[in-house]
């Protein structure tokens, strides 16, 4: 299901990393590892306590949930650029043809 998961995150995310997305990153990221959690606890029959003493570090911190070596993708890991392409630098056949005569 880890498997399945990371690869629509990672194809969505992608796809919409050009947008004004962060906020939505962050909220998708936190929604999604609450399900999984919910889903582990229904599964395995774990109480809060179980989920804690396995998904944390001794001194607190939150270990991110893995199964076999495959770790849930963390969507606010994606770097989002925006604008890539502002005004001329726009690629199009007359300003290719323009600097070919110019130059």
């Amino acid at each position: 299901m880890l498997i399945r998961l990371n690869q629509i995150m990672r194809g969505w995310s992608n796809y919409f990393k050009h947008a004004v997305a962060k906020h939505t990153f962050h909220a998708l990221s936190h929604f999604v590892w609450w399900r999984v959690v919910r889903w582990l606890r229904t599964l395995h029959r774990w109480k809060w306590k179980d989920v804690r003493r396995r998904f944390t570090t001794p001194d607190g911190r939150w270990k991110p949930i893995t199964v076999d070596g495959i770790e849930l993708f963390n969507l606010e890991s994606v770097p989002v650029t925006r604008y890539r392409y502002r005004g001329n630098t726009i690629p199009n056949p007359w300003t290719l043809h323009d600097h070919a005569i110019t130059a």
